[in-house]
This record gives C-alpha cells, sequence and structure tokens, in this order.
C-alpha cells in the first residue's frame, strides 16, 4: 500500500530528504516507508514530523470503471 509521503512532503514545503535527516534515517528507508514497507513506529514519527495524523500518510483508495457505452475511463475515489 503506497503511502502520501511524498505527497505530504510538498505541502509543507519539504523535501523526502530533509525528512529522513529529521528523522534520522536513510532516504532510503524513508522511500520503502512511503511505499508502505514500513513499521507504526516509523510512520507515527513521520506523522509527527509533517504535523499530521498516522490517517493522513495513507493514500485514498482510487478506483476506475469503463463506461459500457463510449469506453470512457472514469477515475473515482474515497472521499477523503
Amino acid at each position: 500500500m503506497k503511502l502520501r509521503i511524498k505527497e505530504v512532503c510538498k505541502l509543507r514545503n519539504t523535501t523526502q530528504k530533509e525528512l529522513a535527516e529529521k528523522l534520522g534515517v536513510t532516504e532510503t528507508t524513508l522511500s520503502r516507508a512511503a511505499n508502505g514497507n514500513t513499521s507504526l513506529p516509523l510512520l507515527e514519527e513521520i506523522a509527527v514530523a509533517l504535523g499530521v495524523e498516522v490517517a493522513e500518510l495513507f493514500a485514498p483508495q482510487s478506483y476506475s470503471i469503463r463506461c459500457p457505452k463510449c469506453g470512457a475511463v472514469l477515475e473515482l475515489r474515497e472521499k477523503e
């Protein structure tokens, strides 16, 4: 499950490199966390460092459907 770490960093005007340094982890560790390969304690540290709730780090679910008449693909997202 991909996390919104990169997106939240942009919203907070910080880079992932700066966040990694602040947390005392490598950029590789932060990248793995962004791809969902992390622990709850690290997620909590990331959330605190970014000033958000842990739940805000999770990417909202999106779905795509194809219109049976015109074939257009519609992207639908869960409400945030």
